[in-house]
């Protein structure tokens, strides 16, 4: 687990589900390596598409000590190690703005099947599967093949949509594929959305 700034902690575990050998560019197309985040926020621990294999809890049981603790996902099939998290923390999977810390924004990307969250404090964009990071220290938008279950959306529909995400100061961009923006995410998603 890695500290990217006072009470964000981003990880990675091996997906049980990845293709050892991907097509590219099909919809399995990604990396056994996934990436879930944790922010710690008033009395809150904020658990965002969380994968945890082996048992390995005791970190984020320390980080959950004495703190109510929240689920999200980014979209529905990055469940992954939600239901264990809710059971092991009596946690609560509820997206209502009511029920969040003032300090996680969720950002739907309508038409896009996702939510994204920001987290305003430490300029960090949370996205699920329409931003990867590139390998070169960025972030790309996905595939068109990942966005075949959607009606009428592909890759330039998808950066339309995703142009508002700009207005935001994002400095980190904590993907759950590929490696995160730790600094400039903002230049690299104007770069990605180009």
């Amino acid at each position: 687990m890695q500290e990217l700034a006072p009470g964000l902690w981003r990880w990675t575990s091996e997906h049980p589900d990845a293709e050892p050998d991907p097509k590219p560019p099909s919809p399995a197309d990604w990396g056994p390596e996934v990436g879930s985040v944790a922010y710690a926020v008033d009395d809150t621990l904020v658990l965002i598409d969380p994968l945890v294999r082996g048992g390995d809890w005791d970190e984020l049981d320390a980080l959950a000590a004495d703190r109510r603790v929240l689920v999200l996902t980014t979209v529905a099939w990055h469940k992954r190690s939600r239901d264990a998290a809710v059971e092991r923390y009596d946690a609560s999977t509820s997206k209502a703005r009511s029920k969040l810390p003032s300090a996680v924004v969720p950002i739907p990307i309508r038409g896009a099947g996702e939510t994204m969250y920001w987290l305003p404090e430490v300029s960090a964009l949370v996205p699920g599967d329409r931003l990867l990071g590139d390998d070169a220290g960025g972030v790309r938008v996905c595939p068109d093949s990942w966005l075949g279950y959607l009606r009428g959306i592909d890759g330039a529909g998808l950066r339309v949509l995703l142009r508002p995400l700009l207005d935001l100061p994002v400095e980190m961009i904590l993907v759950s594929h590929g490696d995160p923006v730790e600094q400039r995410g903002r230049e690299a998603l104007r770069l990605a959305l180009a």
